[in-house]
C-alpha cells in the first residue's frame, strides 16, 4: 500500500466515501427537523473522539498503517465538523436571506456571520492539530487538515465572489439560506489566482514525495498530494459544466421538494 498510485486511490476513495456518508446522513435528517440533525450530530460525536484519540496515536509512528490512520483521522475530524455545519447546528448566528441588491462591505458582513462559528471551529482545530504535531515523526493527519482547511477558504471565497457554476443540488435545508450569499456569474478575479494557488500547493507536495528520506514521509507526503489535487479539480469544476454530482446522487435519497438544484437561483449581482 505504500506505492504512490495506490495512495493516491486510497485517499480518493476515502473523500468519495466520507463525503457521501455525511451526505447522506444530513439529506435523510432533514425530514426530521432541527431535532434530527442535531441528533445525527451527537450520535456521531464517537467519530470525532475517535478520530482524535487516533491523530494523538499517529504522531510517533511511522509504520504505513499509522500514516494511513492519520491521514483518516483527519478525515473523521474534519468529517464531523462539516456534518454539524451542515446539520446547521454549527454555523454562525446569521441565518436571514441576504436581500438583493446588499454589496460591499455589508454583503461580507452577512456572509460571514452565517458561517462565522464554523470556521473558527475549524481554526481551532487547525492550530490544536498543528500545536500537537510539532516536531511529530508522523504530522501528516495534520498536513491533510491544513491543505482540507486551505482549499475551503479558497473554495468559500470564489462562491462569495462569484462563479459561473455552484451546485447546491445537496444543500440540507437547515442551511438553505446560504445560496443568497453566493454569486454565480463570470469568474471573480481571484478565481484564477486561487486554482495557480492550488496547482504549485499540489505541485510541491507531489516533490515532496520525492525528495522524502523515510518510506513513510513518501506515502503522508502522497495522501496529502492526492487532497490538494481534489481540490483543484473541484475548483476547475466551479467553471467546467460537468455532472460531478453524479458521484453521490445514487447514495442519496429522493429530495422532499424542489429545494435541490443544479444551480442556486440566486440573481446575478452586477459588479461592484
Amino acid at each position: 500500500m505504500t506505492e504512490p498510485w495506490i495512495a493516491a486511490l486510497i485517499a480518493l476513495f476515502a473523500w468519495w466515501f466520507f463525503t457521501g456518508a455525511i451526505l447522506a446522513v444530513v439529506k435523510r435528517a432533514d425530514g426530521g427537523g432541527r431535532k434530527s440533525h442535531l441528533w445525527a450530530v451527537l450520535l456521531a460525536l464517537p467519530v470525532l473522539v475517535l478520530g482524535a484519540g487516533l491523530f494523538v496515536d499517529t504522531l510517533q509512528r511511522t509504520e504505513p498503517f499509522a500514516v494511513f490512520a492519520a491521514f483518516l483521522a483527519a478525515l473523521m475530524i474534519w468529517g464531523w465538523i462539516e456534518m454539524a455545519f451542515l446539520c446547521g447546528v454549527v454555523t454562525g448566528p446569521n441565518r436571514a436571506l441576504t436581500p438583493e441588491g446588499v454589496s460591499g462591505w455589508e454583503r461580507f458582513r452577512r456572509a460571514w456571520w452565517a458561517v462565522a462559528w464554523h470556521e473558527l471551529l475549524l481554526f481551532a482545530a487547525l492550530l490544536a492539530m498543528g500545536w500537537a504535531a510539532q516536531g511529530a515523526a508522523n504530522p501528516f493527519g495534520f498536513v491533510t487538515f491544513a491543505v482540507l482547511f486551505g482549499a475551503r477558504i479558497s473554495a468559500k471565497l470564489n462562491l462569495f465572489w462569484g462563479v459561473p457554476r455552484i451546485n447546491t443540488e445537496f444543500l440540507p435545508e437547515a442551511i438553505a439560506h446560504l445560496p443568497t450569499h453566493f454569486r454565480v456569474g463570470r469568474p471573480n478575479a481571484i478565481y484564477p489566482v486561487t486554482v495557480a494557488a492550488l496547482a504549485v500547493a499540489t505541485a510541491l507536495l507531489v516533490r515532496e514525495i520525492g525528495a522524502a528520506a523515510a518510506p513513510h514521509d513518501a506515502l503522508g507526503w502522497t495522501l496529502a498530494a492526492a487532497i490538494a489535487g481534489l481540490a483543484l479539480i473541484e475548483h476547475l469544476l466551479m467553471v467546467v459544466p460537468l455532472p460531478d454530482q453524479k458521484l453521490w446522487r445514487w447514495m442519496l435519497p429522493e429530495p422532499r421538494d424542489a429545494l435541490t438544484q443544479t444551480q442556486t437561483t440566486r440573481p446575478r449581482e452586477p459588479a461592484e
